[in-house]
């Protein structure tokens, strides 16, 4: 009977001290991930600096767009169809030999309205004459078309080609960046670089060292600004083409950034 009870007794023992070495390992594991994780996200900052950089990035537009009409008047709307139809496909052909692909080439705008004329009213002698009228007189047609030249050499070249060809009017000349972000991300990154040694500077001025960013704020850009060029930068290779100067565009950046200092 004794050697019974003591064997009970140990076998109890034994599982309290299991249920207290596991219990005392699972508190031992939440403190570590604790711990570890008040390394990955360590608390605010106290002692901080704040800089603040600049940059600046020029750039070369590389696409000039324009819009050309063509429109005709006719007695028949399909007469005035067709007239704007053929004037229209040839100047497109044109553009075409310049390596002006389809993408390219697109109808911003299409309109058939009628025309009218002033009819003066025919006043018999000795009696009231009455007011003239507005009398139908065909139809005017319009096909506007928007184009983007690739290459900015033939911009000149481009213009002069849609007025040989009978286009009516020419508007909206722009020049522009294929890809506009490229150069506002370089001067972003001249504007950290900026507020890096700038905080270089104050750290070693002030006998700290820089520590983790803390924040960082990506200030309003401008731009872009047009640096105008030079004759001999003009995008033109016929004598006869409307000369085209490119000039560049400058565009800035601001960046506030803040340090932890130790």
């Amino acid at each position: 009977m004794k050697d019974f009870v003591s064997s009970t007794d140990g076998k109890r023992i034994m599982k309290f001290a299991v249920v207290t070495v596991a219990l005392l390992a699972a508190f031992l594991a939440l403190e570590v991930a604790t711990l570890a994780k008040g390394l990955d996200n360590p608390g605010p900052a106290m002692n901080t600096i704040t800089v603040s950089g600049s940059g600046d990035a020029t750039s070369t537009p590389d696409i000039a767009a324009f819009n050309f009409s063509v429109s005709a008047d006719a007695k028949a709307v399909i007469d005035a169809q067709t007239t704007v139809t053929q004037k229209t496909n040839d100047i497109l052909a044109g553009l075409k030999t310049l390596g002006i692909e389809d993408k390219d080439i697109q109808t911003s705008d299409y309109n058939v309205y009628p025309k009218y004329t002033y009819q003066p009213s025919i006043c018999p002698a000795n009696s009231i004459c009455q007011p003239g009228k507005q009398v139908a007189d065909g139809y005017t047609v319009s096909e506007t078309i928007s184009v983007k030249v690739r290459k900015t050499a033939d911009a000149g070249t481009a213009l002069a080609l849609a007025g040989e060809k009978g286009a009516t009017n020419i508007s909206s000349l722009s020049l522009a960046l294929d890809d506009p972000q490229a150069p506002m991300n370089e001067a972003r990154l001249k504007a950290i670089d900026n507020a890096k040694a700038k905080a270089d500077s104050l750290a070693e001025r002030l006998g700290v060292r820089l520590g983790r960013v803390v924040s960082f704020d990506d200030g309003a850009a401008q731009g872009p600004q047009p640096i105008y060029a030079a004759y001999d930068k003009v995008a033109s290779q016929s004598a006869g083409a409307p000369p085209v100067a490119v000039g560049t565009n400058k565009v800035s950046a601001t960046v506030n950034v803040t340090y932890e200092i130790r």
